[in-house]
C-alpha cells in the first residue's frame, strides 16, 4: 500500500509518502513541504498548495491519502488556515476517487511512539527509525506528514476491514473479518 500523508498548514504544508504493509518494513517514497508566504492573498496560497498536492498525486500515485484531522486551537486564525489547507488536500484526493482518512494528532503520536502526548522530536525520531533514514526529516511538518502516512498503513488495513464489515452489516448481511475476505454479494 502506498499512502500520502498531509500535515495541513498555510505557511508550511507537510507532504510525505510511504509504501509498505502492516507487519513489514516501510519505505519512504518522498517527503517535502509546500511553503506559501504569509503576506500573499489567501486564494493564491490555497492555489499554490493545491498545485503542489496535485503534482504529488500525479508523481506518487498513492492508494490512499491520510490527512491530519483539524482540532480546536486557541488561535482561531491558525485553525482556519489549517482547515482550509486540509480541505484542499481532501478535495484533490476525492477528485481522483482516492480514499481519504483523517487521523488526529494524538492518534498519530500514539501509533508512531506509543504515547499520544509525544512531542515533535519524539515523533521525528521514531519516523527516522521506522523508515530507516539517515537523518530526521526537516522541518517537523515533513516528519509529521510521514508519521500520518505510517499511521495509516499500520491502522488503515484494520479500519478498512471494519468499514467494509459495517457497510455489509448495515445492509443486513453477515460478515467475516479475515484479511482479503470479500462477501459474495459485495460490490453489487
Amino acid at each position: 500500500m502506498r499512502v500520502m500523508g498531509v500535515d495541513p498548514g498555510l505557511t508550511r504544508c507537510g507532504l510525505g509518502a510511504v509504501e509498505g504493509r502492516p507487519g513489514a518494513p516501510l519505505r519512504m517514497v518522498a517527503v517535502g513541504v509546500v511553503r506559501t508566504p504569509a503576506e500573499d492573498d489567501i486564494g493564491a496560497r490555497l492555489v499554490a498548495i493545491e498545485a503542489e498536492i496535485e503534482r504529488w498525486l500525479d508523481e506518487i500515485k498513492p492508494d490512499a491519502v491520510a490527512v491530519e484531522r483539524v482540532f480546536a486551537q486557541h488561535n482561531l486564525r491558525t485553525v482556519m488556515g489549517t482547515a482550509q489547507a486540509s480541505a484542499v488536500a481532501i478535495t484533490c484526493a476525492a477528485r481522483r476517487g482516492l480514499p481519504v482518512a483523517l487521523h488526529t494528532p494524538s492518534e498519530v503520536k500514539a501509533a508512531i511512539t506509543g504515547n499520544g502526548n509525544a512531542d515533535k522530536k519524539q515523533v521525528g525520531t521514531m519516523v527516522t527509525r521506522v523508515l530507516r533514514l539517515d537523518a530526521m526529516p526537516k522541518p517537523a511538518d515533513a516528519a509529521d506528514a510521514l508519521a500520518l502516512a505510517i499511521c495509516h498503513v499500520w491502522r488503515g488495513a484494520a479500519q478498512n476491514r471494519l468499514a467494509q464489515a459495517q457497510a455489509l452489516a448495515g445492509r443486513g448481511r453477515s460478515v467475516a473479518l479475515q484479511p482479503g475476505y470479500r462477501h459474495p454479494g459485495a460490490g453489487r
